[in-house]
């Protein structure tokens, strides 16, 4: 098995940076064995330069891999090749893909039903919201939410996922070199539950042209793709293509027509995509029998708040959930000193009924 996987490895340190050479070499040899014992010929005639073609054949290919291998046992990663049984199903499914998957975290979550939840990396107070309740709602149900760990709407839907089930966060970079860094403690925290998995050699760098990649592993993961808030030239955009490409369901949650941020989500939605205003609206678009035991679980539900004091409850009817409101202006319109307030704050975002973000701005959970 460790011989095989280095194999594995070594055929993807040799081609990770050209999809299509990849591509090519996973159609025409049945294994990566196979591909090394091919001529220098037969590599010119794939496509391969002299260049590359020497360096696949060279024994410190393999050697590489080898060291690469110990080096992600030794750190506790799992690796999954394209030949392994444990390689995700759908992701199997898709025009080009990834012939090895660096994993942190449980490699069964790749197996789970999953819908991807994107969008921009500025999000507004009201798409923040959004994303995070709809990755809750669906995790809680059962459905792993896949997304890219970038900042913005990517973060929020792993830790809204985070906090009712699974999540899996594809990287743009090796596992070794997290992009950006200050996702470490989500990136952690992701691993417990769920599972972060990328392509990428170990030590790998964040480059632009690693990311439009990444997102074809984000849709090929997931059942569905649902943009939350994307402006009109944006990498969710992108994901959304992928997904289209390989037959997934997209879907889109409507915003502002005034904001910039709103212009992407909503052309999709003019395009086609179904509208997105709870998970109900995800789960109806699931295959069966995904889609009828998700939607039974509505029959019936409530979710009641967690009991407030009146203090708690005062502050809480101040709050918004698509809008920040500051402190001050919180002590302002409650009559409170900012120590009383801070003590209520706590208590609220203790209970989730409150998120915080940074500046001291609050926002009511939807």
């Amino acid at each position: 098995m460790d011989d095989r996987h280095v194999s594995w490895l070594a055929l993807n340190l040799a081609l990770w940076d050209s999809l299509k050479l990849m591509g090519k070499a996973l159609g025409r040899f049945s294994s990566p064995a196979e591909a090394f014992r091919a001529s220098h010929f037969e590599l010119l005639g794939l496509g391969f330069d002299e260049e590359r073609a020497k360096r696949f054949k060279s024994p410190s290919l393999v050697s590489q891999a080898d060291k690469e291998f110990d080096r992600l046992k030794k750190k506790g990663y799992s690796l999954v090749t394209f030949g392994d049984i444990e390689y995700p199903a759908y992701l199997r499914e898709i025009f080009d893909p990834p012939c090895v998957l660096y994993c942190k975290g449980r490699l069964e979550m790749l197996q789970a039903p999953a819908v991807a939840i994107v969008g921009t990396r500025k999000p507004s107070p009201y798409g923040r919201a959004v994303a995070e309740r709809l990755a809750e709602d669906l995790a809680s149900r059962g459905v792993v939410v896949v997304s890219g760990l970038a900042v913005g709407i990517d973060s929020t839907a792993h830790w809204g996922a985070l906090r009712g089930g699974q999540t899996i966060a594809v990287l743009g970079s090796g596992l070794e070199n997290l992009y950006p860094k200050e996702n470490r403690r989500l990136m952690d925290k992701i691993a417990e539950n769920g599972t972060v998995v990328s392509e990428f050699p170990l030590d790998t760098e964040p480059f632009a042209g690693n990311f439009p990649r990444r997102n074809r592993i984000i849709s090929g993961l997931a059942q569905a793709v649902v943009v939350v808030e994307a402006a009109e030239k944006s990498g969710s955009l992108i994901t959304a293509r992928f997904a289209l490409d390989q037959d997934r369901e997209v879907m889109a949650v409507p915003g502002n027509i005034t904001s910039d941020l709103s212009r992407g989500a909503n052309r999709l939605i003019k395009m086609g995509a179904k509208l997105v205003e709870g998970w109900e609206d995800v789960a109806e678009e699931l295959p069966s029998p995904l889609r009828e035991r998700l939607l039974a679980q509505r029959e019936g539900e409530t979710q009641p708040l967690p009991l407030m004091t009146d203090e708690e409850a005062a502050v809480y009817r101040l709050l918004k959930t698509d809008e920040l409101i500051h402190i001050d202006e919180l002590s302002e319109q409650g009559r409170l000193s900012i120590s009383e307030l801070l003590v209520l704050l706590l208590n609220l975002e203790i209970k989730g009924l409150i998120t915080q973000s940074p500046g001291k701005y609050y926002q009511r959970r939807m």
